[in-house]
């Protein structure tokens, strides 16, 4: 079976970046966590998804425990239980679900790790359905002979974020979706904020700060951005250069002689691929 994400899955050689912070390297099927510890959550995830041989597997998964990382360092059932918070997947849970069937039915339940969880609000979680699209939608326009991508997510940590159950709870999570056409890069980034529905789990503070510098506060439960890759290499520190450089969006806006910046998306027509 295969193991962990693969940086030349694509045609052209993509490596799973990787955090200033203090990180553990988990490889799964299909996919890998940088878990940072001192979080207990996943920094980034990356997984490669294979179009062409999705295996739509019903949803059947056991959550677990990684028995690599001692449990103390993973944010498991205590923090989910009796509130309003989804263990909320970072790798999406069909995405590394390709393959001959033993390999997919392990993909699936190497989804189910409490290090590819995040804790989100369950209307952030169950309604976000931009967001659960957005790699059915880049994979549409992906190069039509590979059908793949290799796609990067993972959670804005501040330090300010307020703690709930010991762990501290990111108001916002980014995505970004890259791919070849005729071996050249593509990219995509995208942010979603959940921090208007964090009242509902009763922290201790109330969050107004904003999504994105000079962008009004957010008017709905949440909101989705497309934006430019180096606006998500600045909110979460990581080293993006060579996605930034393969932004689809910024690219575009440059084309227009308009200045990068982002999109509030509310319907996939409006994506920049």
């Amino acid at each position: 079976m295969s193991g962990g994400y693969d940086r030349d899955f694509l045609r052209a050689r993509l490596e799973l970046p990787s955090p200033s912070a203090t990180t553990v390297l988990l490889d799964y099927v299909h996919f890998s966590v940088r878990l940072r510890p001192a979080r207990k959550l996943a920094a980034i995830v990356g997984v490669n998804i294979s179009g062409s041989e999705l295996n739509p597997l019903a949803r059947e998964g056991t959550w677990h425990f990684d028995d690599r990382i001692p449990r103390e360092q993973q944010a498991g059932p205590d923090v989910y239980k009796n509130n309003a918070f989804d263990r909320g997947h970072l790798v999406r849970r069909l995405d590394p679900v390709w393959g001959d069937a033993a390999t997919a039915k392990k993909a699936n339940q190497d989804t189910f790790a409490f290090t590819n969880a995040a804790p989100q609000v369950d209307d952030f979680n169950q309604g976000k359905e931009l967001w659960v699209g957005l790699e059915d939608h880049v994979l549409d326009h992906a190069d039509a002979h590979d059908a793949k991508l290799s796609v990067f997510t993972g959670p804005v940590f501040a330090d300010d974020d307020s703690e709930y159950r010991g762990v501290k709870i990111p108001r916002k999570f980014w995505k970004i979706a890259a791919w070849t056409n005729d071996g050249n890069l593509g990219a995509a980034g995208f942010v979603l904020d959940q921090s208007p529905l964090l009242g509902k789990v009763e922290l201790k503070k109330a969050i107004t700060e904003r999504l994105l510098e000079g962008e009004p506060p957010p008017l709905g439960p949440f909101r989705t951005f497309q934006v430019p890759i180096g606006q998500i290499a600045d909110l979460t520190g990581l080293s993006l250069t060579r996605l930034s450089n393969a932004d689809r969006l910024t690219s575009g806006q440059r084309e227009l002689g308009k200045a990068p910046k982002a999109i509030q998306l509310e319907s996939m027509e409006q994506v920049r691929l």
